[in-house]
């Protein structure tokens, strides 16, 4: 890595009982469940060698349980951003897609098929989304310049995170796995991303991660 480089481990939070239901969280208040609790810990332990100087994490419920298992390794303050959360989706949340398919059926629609600019009611559209946590991700590289930072944070975020980075539209189809708990390293020199590790999920191999939203 070169001097000056910003290194940033960014990382999915562990599963919750929504996760694994496929119910839609967005911004709900959604605590881990037994599994994702293990992964946290075991994403502190992983991380625990590592030289890390500063921990960021959304500020929802389940994002904040799995920072505080790796900040009590590495002993560092949780910085919260409200510009990490999750993908705000309104009416949807707390149901699974097929509860709202009869009161929301064009809602539901460009939700599976991942339209950018598909109107939520009560929500953002990707395009959105997109905005929000690239422009984040970007200050957050900026201000930590040349240190090593952890993000804690959404599948959508690592979505668009992946997409800016590889430079893929966000029209594609997703063909890239998002597990619970799983690590992923840029390197950021001068604003100009690179990926060097994207779904690392070794330390879960006794605990099992989901690969979806």
């Amino acid at each position: 890595m070169e001097i000056g480089t910003t290194e940033l481990v960014v990382v999915r939070h562990g599963e919750t009982a929504w996760n694994a239901d496929g119910r839609i969280q967005g911004h709900q208040v959604v605590p881990l469940n037994e599994r994702g609790r293990d992964q946290a810990v075991l994403l502190g332990k992983r991380l625990a060698s590592e030289k890390v100087e500063a921990i960021y994490s959304s500020d929802l419920l389940r994002t904040m349980e799995t920072a505080e298992a790796i900040s009590q390794v590495v002993q560092l303050e949780i910085l919260k951003e409200a510009g990490l959360r999750e993908w705000s989706l309104g009416v949807l949340e707390g149901r699974r897609p097929e509860d709202s398919r009869s009161d929301y059926p064009d809602v539901v629609e460009a939700y599976e098929r991942r339209d950018p600019d598909g109107e939520i009611p009560g929500g953002e559209t990707i395009r959105d989304r997109y905005a929000r946590t690239t422009s984040c991700l970007r200050r957050i590289a900026r201000d930590e310049a040349g240190r090593c930072v952890v993000v804690v944070s959404h599948g959508g975020v690592l979505d668009d995170l992946y997409r800016m980075v590889n430079e893929i539209p966000l029209e594609k189809e997703r063909d890239f796995d998002l597990y619970n708990g799983g690590i992923h390293r840029f390197d950021v020199t001068d604003d100009q991303w690179t990926m060097t590790v994207w779904g690392d999920i070794e330390h879960l191999k006794d605990v099992g991660s989901l690969a979806d939203w």
